[in-house]
């Protein structure tokens, strides 16, 4: 992070202004947190703040502290539309393209002349930004919101819920802290972070400990679709979209159900593949171990990306015909599939 790119972040937001912050369409844990720990953290500031994302976030995540401040683009669209207008400053988190928040909210953001700051921790950022804080080998957003907190020389308005915002997003970003991305630098912070009042069996708990019956039906599901690829090292899970209406589905539920996939002893890619009658797509979820880059595979085949070991995308197939063109493509990666285990 240089010095330069914190002097013009520090020269921004020194004197109070009218702030927006706005995480991704289909929030989870690390935008979320993120994205309310900076606008608690420019609050703390004499910041005017609002918290927008660009539709609703899981169930789990609705203890998150003010979240009931969060103005959700899809239910308020006028209140949002308003608050971008008149905003100072308009800060992206955990996205670095304007097209990870819809089609309608990127038009919006699109027409404004005020100036950008992006802090995100995904690959390729796009260069919309008047200051772009972009660091791939970031765990999460969060983590390099608490890295731009402390460059700013501000730890000390990191209160309980700040602390506690920024623990959700490290902790659901890094797998509990079991991704590679995972340093010691990332529990230290965690330590701060405990030490300014997080506290983390309760987040753990309040996060991953407050399933419904009928998501662990539908877990059920899926555990009972998936299929295991020995020659590849691929497995992969399907929920078509009846299994998903069967069993209830609500948004959030398959959170994590790709990670199954990649406990299995010698696996290096996992996938999960769910059908969206709404909007007549596949969305797909990609996991790998060591260096099998599902960033890479998921922009060349699925019109997507992420992370080197986390990505996403998505299919105009047909739920079968998507998972063909998977399977199909994987003798083509035989020999780096081999190679990551």
């Amino acid at each position: 992070m240089q010095n330069e790119t914190i002097q013009k972040l520090h020269t921004l937001i020194q004197s109070p202004k009218n702030s927006v912050v706005i995480g991704h369409k289909n929030p989870d844990g690390d935008a979320v947190g993120s994205c309310m720990a900076w606008g608690l953290f420019l609050k703390q500031l004499n910041h005017q703040v609002e918290v927008i994302m660009p539709n609703a976030y899981p169930e789990f995540l609705n203890w998150v502290p003010n979240q009931e401040q969060i103005l959700i683009y899809s239910d308020e669209k006028q209140s949002a539309q308003k608050a971008i207008q008149n905003a100072d400053l308009i800060f992206t988190l955990d996205f670095n393209h304007l097209s990870r928040v819809g089609e309608e909210l990127q038009k919006d953001l699109e027409t404004v002349d005020q100036p950008f700051v992006m802090i995100d921790h995904h690959q390729e950022p796009d260069t919309y930004a008047e200051v772009t804080i972009s660091h791939p080998e970031y765990g999460s957003t969060a983590e390099l919101v608490f890295e731009c907190i402390d460059r700013l020389k501000a730890t000390d308005l990191i209160d309980r819920d700040i602390a506690s915002c920024l623990y959700l997003g490290i902790m659901t970003d890094t797998g509990s802290f079991k991704f590679p991305s995972t340093t010691a630098r990332t529990h230290q912070i965690a330590a701060e972070l405990i030490e300014k009042g997080a506290v983390a069996h309760q987040i753990q708990q309040q996060t991953f400990d407050a399933n419904s019956h009928s998501r662990l039906k539908l877990l059920g599901q899926a555990m009972q679709n998936l299929e295991y690829l020995e020659d590849f090292g691929v497995a992969y899970i399907h929920l078509s979209q009846k299994e998903l209406d069967d069993n209830h589905f609500r948004k959030g539920d398959t959170e994590g159900f790709v990670n199954y996939g990649l406990s299995i002893k010698n696996v290096v890619l996992a996938a999960i593949f769910k059908e969206d009658a709404q909007q007549k797509i596949i969305k797909i979820s990609f996991r790998s171990k060591g260096n099998f880059d599902v960033n890479q595979f998921a922009r060349q085949h699925f019109e997507g990306g992420g992370h080197k070991n986390a990505a996403g995308g998505k299919s105009e197939l047909s739920l079968d015909a998507t998972i063909k063109k998977f399977v199909s493509l994987l003798p083509d990666y035989k020999t780096e599939l081999n190679a990551a285990l």
